[in-house]
């Protein structure tokens, strides 16, 4: 594989656990829809070193059940949970012109309506109730902010930044509508 740059890595799941004794895995999938992870040949470690041939055995409402490459049995099932598994840019598909993959939001600046630079982004994720943003804030800790057009009004890629509603911050496991 050429060398490429992280923004050219894009993480598409996750060793989320084992499953049974022979070596299969539990998926935590990123993808929309769960099974794609599947069509993209193989996946990698962060470093491009190791790669893995993903072969499904099962699927449901969790993630998908399969066997990588090179993993034989539980012990080795064990020592990759956690594993990120990652595909290159390149064998994505195509986007329209207003579309993005969340894995290009990580990074950018985040500011408020009033254009002041709050933090930047360093997560995407759903915890069960839909898509938020993390945001690791300038003057320390984070904040959360729903993946909506009222929590995230702006989107600007070419200046590298995103725009959140400050009123509508994830606490816990609901948005707050703080006014």
């Amino acid at each position: 594989m050429s060398p490429c740059s992280e923004k050219d890595l894009v993480c598409v799941g996750v060793v989320a656990g084992v499953h049974g004794l022979k070596g299969a895995v539990k998926i935590k999938s990123f993808m929309e829809n769960q099974e794609d992870i599947l069509s993209f040949g193989p996946v990698f470690d962060r470093t491009l070193r190791d790669s893995y041939k993903i072969t499904l055995v099962s699927k449901n409402k969790k993630g998908i059940v399969a066997r990588l490459s090179g993993i034989e049995d539980r012990n080795a099932a064990e020592g990759i949970k956690g594993l990120e598994l990652y595909v290159t840019r390149a064998v994505l598909p195509e986007l329209d012109e207003d579309e993005f993959y969340y894995h290009d939001l990580i990074g950018l600046d985040v500011d408020d309506f009033e254009d002041n630079r709050i933090g930047k982004v360093i997560m995407v994720d759903n915890y069960g109730a839909g898509d938020i943003i993390e945001v690791s804030l300038d003057d320390g800790g984070t904040k959360m902010f729903t993946m909506s057009s009222k929590g995230i009004p702006i989107i600007d890629f070419d200046k590298g930044r995103i725009v959140v509603n400050p009123l509508l911050e994830v606490i816990g496991d609901e948005v707050h509508d703080n006014k």
